[in-house]
């Protein structure tokens, strides 16, 4: 390696531990006003904690209702059980859904892609007030059943236009061989199409499990009750009319990131391949 080759990589290490420091450094601050005992936020720019105090971390977990009964377990149930459900009813549907647009021609094929695009360009506070009045029609307020309900339909459109691009990269030659041997339609999706796109289904899976988990508009205005609460909504109790506590705040953040952190570090021999092979109709 020559000198000035020498120059380019070190450089460029450089360059990359920079860019890693500056996308850690929020982490790092999170972090230590988790572990600061202290409920102000602390206005030293120094990431590193210089204490090593667990108690707001203690006092999350521990939380209680007035009753006595352990709430932060309740919260965290519930954002395992209305993400979970979110994602398994939402790529459920977008499956046979993407699968249909990409492989079947029918009237309004295109106006229905394009409309479940329009859909996207909309935030979900907009459309907060009527769904707040479908639920309450259906007695669906305040309950698990009408958040996943809610967050399953919000996040179709996104798993179709997702699981559509990556069904179009599946050569036809395998379906047109698979019916020549008699296999059915069902059989073929099932047994072939559905196997082979694994990589997208685990990255519009992850996705759907993000954006459920980490919502909160919705979940502040439909849920009621301490006890039907999610995460999100959780952490925001943490911030008052006339100040926040910080330590509990962080410390109620890095709880509600570990779960994704998990499943990323669970999911990512898949995630390149998912994102990267629907951009190509090969």
């Amino acid at each position: 390696m020559t000198g000035r080759r020498a120059i380019e990589h070190a450089l460029a290490h450089l360059l990359l531990v920079v860019v890693c420091g500056l996308t850690l450094y929020p982490v790092l601050v999170v972090l230590k006003t988790a572990l600061s005992s202290t409920p102000a936020l602390g206005l030293s720019g120094w990431p590193f904690p210089t204490e090593l105090g667990f108690q707001s971390f203690v006092d999350v977990i521990s939380t209680r209702d007035v009753q006595g009964r352990w709430l932060f377990g309740r919260q965290l149930l519930n954002s395992v059980v209305i993400a979970g459900a979110t994602t398994v009813l939402g790529v459920a549907m977008a499956c046979t859904a993407g699968y249909a647009f990409s492989r079947f021609r029918f009237p309004g094929r295109d106006l229905g892609m394009s409309a479940l695009l329009v859909t996207q360009m909309f935030p979900g506070v907009v459309m907060s007030i009527p769904l707040y009045l479908l639920l309450d029609h259906l007695h669906l307020l305040n309950t698990i059943t009408g958040l996943v309900l809610v967050y399953s339909t919000t996040s179709v459109p996104f798993c179709v236009w997702m699981l559509k691009g990556y069904f179009d990269t599946i050569p036809l030659d395998i379906e047109h061989a698979a019916l020549v041997d008699g296999a059915s339609r069902w059989t073929i999706f099932t047994r072939i199409v559905l196997p082979l796109a694994r990589p997208a289904l685990v990255v519009t899976a992850l996705f759907s499990f993000m954006t459920a988990w980490n919502e909160f508009i919705l979940a502040a205005t439909f849920m009621g009750d301490d006890r039907s609460f999610t995460l999100p909504v959780v952490l925001q109790r943490y911030v008052g009319d006339f100040g926040t506590d910080w330590p509990h705040f962080a410390a109620g953040a890095v709880l509600v990131s570990i779960p994704v952190m998990a499943l990323f570090f669970a999911l990512q021999r898949h995630l390149v391949g998912g994102l990267t092979a629907g951009g190509v109709k090969g």
